[in-house]
């Protein structure tokens, strides 16, 4: 008998949700909820992608006594956002997260991924007060030459040009079917559709132009105290495992390694991902 993989599709028992956001209601995968949950933990997409990311993870983390909360960045998928591309920079959205951590009842955690990741620190730049940081396959700058890098610079001109559909249908060329399934690449579809062009446009420039800023936000998880983790997929193909081991290092965080994930172990290896995750998260809040 084979498992099914894991995927945005994952089966879960949170309930979507909208939370008050400056451009509009900001969507939301909450729970389940724990009988005493010990803090919320906050978990924020990367590019293209949206609170749906986190499916398989949900149930895990809320049975070892955290809430989670997935969202949808401003313009993504199912959150309204604004026409103005320089609102979907790391510093502008990291105020919205802030804002987000700050009317949370207890303590806060908060995942960035990929992109997501540039948010999060973003946020604890703007004060977030966060009781933990977890940096998952993001970076400590701009996305390096590559691939990804290489589809950024091809898709941005074909995006205004000629519209999201045709940047989609590119992207599908380059990438191929999603081994999830005919389900999750409908989906996936779906939601790239569904996504802000200004949106899209405004995070490819800053994953292109992303400044170092790695010193501040080490000097931020000092001053306040904030524990943090950098994590990798052993097989990460955006930020080089190199890149972000020296990251951990200059953050003054631990640096983990997730074994068969490349660079969404949210999805590839959600399993080894959490054992990774809830230890160090329940050390952080019950210390």
């Amino acid at each position: 008998m084979t498992s099914t993989p894991s995927s945005q599709l994952s089966p879960h028992g949170a309930d979507r949700v909208e939370l008050p956001g400056p451009h509009g209601p900001v969507a939301a995968l909450r729970g389940p909820l724990p009988t005493d949950p010990v803090a919320t933990v906050l978990l924020v997409p990367g590019y293209t992608g949206s609170k749906e990311d986190f499916a398989p993870l949900l149930d895990g983390i809320a049975e070892a006594g955290f809430l989670p909360v997935a969202i949808d960045l401003p313009g993504q998928f199912e959150s309204p956002g604004p026409d103005d591309e320089s609102a979907y920079g790391p510093t502008e959205l990291g105020k919205v997260v802030a804002d987000l951590v700050a009317s949370a009842s207890g303590p806060v955690l908060v995942l960035g991924h990929s992109y997501g990741g540039l948010v999060a620190r973003g946020a604890v730049l703007a004060g977030a007060p966060i009781a933990g940081l977890t940096l998952l396959c993001s970076g400590p700058a701009a996305l390096p030459p590559g691939p990804r890098r290489q589809a950024l610079d091809v898709g941005e001109p074909l995006l205004r040009e000629r519209g999201v559909e045709a940047a989609y249908a590119v992207r599908q060329q380059v990438g191929g079917p999603h081994p999830g399934g005919d389900a999750v690449t409908a989906f996936l579809r779906k939601r790239f559709l569904a996504t802000s062009p200004a949106c899209l446009l405004g995070m490819a420039e800053n994953l292109r132009h992303e400044p170092d800023r790695v010193d501040e936000l080490a000097a931020r998880l000092r001053a306040d105290a904030i524990p943090g983790l950098v994590v990798a997929g052993e097989h990460d193909d955006a930020w080089s495992v190199p890149s972000q081991r020296d990251m951990a290092l200059r953050l003054g965080v631990e640096f983990v390694i997730v074994e068969s994930a490349a660079h969404s172990p949210n999805t590839e290896n959600p399993r080894g991902l959490l054992a990774e995750l809830l230890p160090r998260w329940r050390s952080w809040v019950t210390s």
